[in-house]
């Protein structure tokens, strides 16, 4: 009977450690999303710049977990190199470490204060920033009381002589125990998926007096090695650079260990002189009260010593990994290869990841386009060149799927009313260059229909060209404001529209006036005021997408 009452308030209170952590976490992200995504697109060559980043956002987020995820999703889109993604890697570690602080407070005394806290801006504040730092709180709170009720659940086994043989080497003073409870950190990380949560649980452990202070670090080091798993879980299938983030990780923190292993004794007797209270001290209620924060602390220092010590030799690691993981012939695909778990992700991460694709799509339209007007000017028909258009047309398609169906699922998560516009703006801005890349492709295929003897010549010709070069300036204009917002002028794009749709009109009423002479067979006069039509629909489509740019471009009030 003690064996379920143990289980069920262990998984219990993991349970409430869990859940508290994902309120802290989603609280946090949707507060300072925001500055998440300025933060990643401050990211600069600079290693040291790098290292802030991963331990601003992971400070942020707690999770570090989530910060390798995204990172190694943001290699696989192209938006960092690998030797960035090191250093945002580093820097994750060390802002991890700021969980192990927060949950070894005293947590009886806060857990429920904070709950109740937590739990006012969602009754009576209308402010959507107030309602998610409220949940914010809150999380802390029931992480507060998960840890309490996994505390208590522990405190029985204390006193089980049978669970005490069981983990008694484990809790020797000598190598072998502290690679086997390394090995078990590991281990144990690698099944929950959550260095947090096995962090909590080690606290727990420790703090009722179950295990010595000694093997609470050297669990905590072994997790540090387990958590690894997550970003090499998502590399599965990603790009090679991708897979070299991932084994990055993996790497540093295994170097990281071994390096502290040489010294694993001294360690634990640094740790403890920094802190006034001794960890090893018991209390008369069996529980060891001071050993949190000593266990916070180790974790701290093992991966700042680790990043320091690294941080120097990140070229080396880049190339490690790069020999490690060789390239591969890859040939270009119709869709999406970085487009990964949205639940996995961050929503300022997953948006910046969908806008980098955005820009990719809008290049391959560029290049639809300059392939049609090259296609247009050659005298022969070439059937290849056709085949070339239509198969980007085809990727086109799928890309627009894929980010569309991406971005919804990112609308899931909880995020701020602005995000939640600019992702709506996303969807739309891929719409309509899905739309554009259709009448290009229309526009292709027309060429089709002078096979024959049929000819577009003379006057008209110039006239068309002319106008199809003016419609795709009117694209760029529109489109560039995308990857520059300053470049952004929709009085000057709402003109050039205006004068555009003018100049059709006017090459219309000269089309007619040429039929009525007799100047064209019908399949030619058809063609052309097809030809028309389908560049008035893509100047019709870049306005649209410029109001979208706008809306995506718009200041957070």
């Amino acid at each position: 009977m003690e064996a379920f009452t143990i289980i069920y308030t262990l998984l219990g209170g993991l349970g409430i450690f869990f859940f508290g952590m994902k309120f802290m976490s989603d609280g946090l992200q949707a507060v300072a999303g925001d500055v998440i995504r300025k933060i990643i697109n401050s990211i600069t060559s600079n290693r040291f710049m790098a290292v802030g980043v991963g331990l601003l956002v992971t400070c942020i987020i707690q999770s570090s977990s989530v910060t390798t995820v995204m990172t190694v999703g943001f290699v696989n889109a192209g938006l960092m190199n690998l030797t960035q993604a090191i250093g945002v890697i580093f820097g994750a570690n060390i802002g991890t470490t700021i969980t192990g602080w927060i949950i070894s407070i005293k947590v009886d005394k806060y857990g429920l204060l904070l709950v109740g806290l937590g739990f006012i801006p969602g009754l009576f504040s209308k402010s959507e920033k107030w309602q998610h730092l409220g949940r914010a709180v809150l999380g802390v709170g029931l992480v507060f009381i998960g840890l309490q009720t996994m505390s208590s659940a522990f405190v029985p086994l204390r006193d089980n002589q049978a669970f005490l043989d069981s983990i008694a080497y484990f809790s020797g003073e000598h190598y072998g125990a502290y690679i086997a409870s390394i090995l078990m950190g590991c281990l144990l990380t690698m099944i929950v998926q959550s260095s947090s949560a096995m962090l909590g649980i080690t606290m727990a452990l420790a703090t009722s007096g179950v295990i010595p202070y000694h093997t609470a670090v050297t669990l905590v080091l072994g997790e540090n090695i387990g958590t690894t798993v997550t970003a090499i879980l998502a590399s599965i299938g990603a790009t090679v650079n991708a897979k070299r983030a991932a084994r990055a990780h993996a790497l540093f923190n295994v170097f990281g260990v071994c390096v502290m292993l040489m010294i694993l004794p001294y360690y634990f007797d640094i740790v403890n002189s920094l802190i006034p209270q001794d960890a090893r001290y018991i209390a008369p209620d069996g529980s060891a009260p001071y050993v949190a924060q000593h266990i916070a602390l180790a974790h701290t220092l093992f991966n700042l010593t680790a990043t320091l010590l690294f941080i120097p030799f990140i070229n080396q690691l880049a190339a490690l990994v790069t020999k490690l993981t060789p390239d591969r012939a890859e040939k270009e695909v119709p869709h999406l290869l970085m487009l990964g778990d949205p639940s996995n992700m961050l929503p300022a991460a997953s948006m910046a990841q969908a806008e980098s694709e955005i820009k990719k799509m809008r290049d391959i339209v560029e290049r639809m386009y300059k392939l049609n007007r090259e296609f247009w000017f050659k005298d022969d028909y070439d059937p290849k060149m056709l085949a070339k258009i239509i198969d980007y047309e085809r990727i086109t398609d799928n890309i627009h799927k894929e980010i569309t169906v991406f971005l919804c699922y990112v609308m899931e998560k909880p995020m701020s009313h602005h995000q939640s516009e600019q992702i709506q703006a996303m969807i739309k801005i891929t719409d309509e260059l899905e739309s554009v890349a259709d009448y290009i492709e229309r526009l292709a295929n027309y060429r089709d229909r002078f096979k024959s003897n049929e000819k577009l010549d003379g006057e008209s010709r110039t006239e068309f060209f002319s106008f199809m070069d003016e419609v795709w300036v009117f694209f760029e204009m529109v489109s560039i404001g995308f990857q520059n917002s300053e470049d952004m002028d929709m009085s000057r794009i709402e003109a050039k529209s205006h004068e555009l749709q003018l100049w059709a009109d006017s090459m219309r009423e000269k089309h007619l006036d040429r039929i009525s002479k007799g100047n064209y067979l019908p399949v030619t006069a058809l063609t052309y005021s097809d030809m028309v039509v389908a560049l008035r629909k893509i100047r019709a489509h870049s306005l649209l997408m410029a109001g979208a740019i706008e809306n995506f471009n718009s200041k957070h009030e």
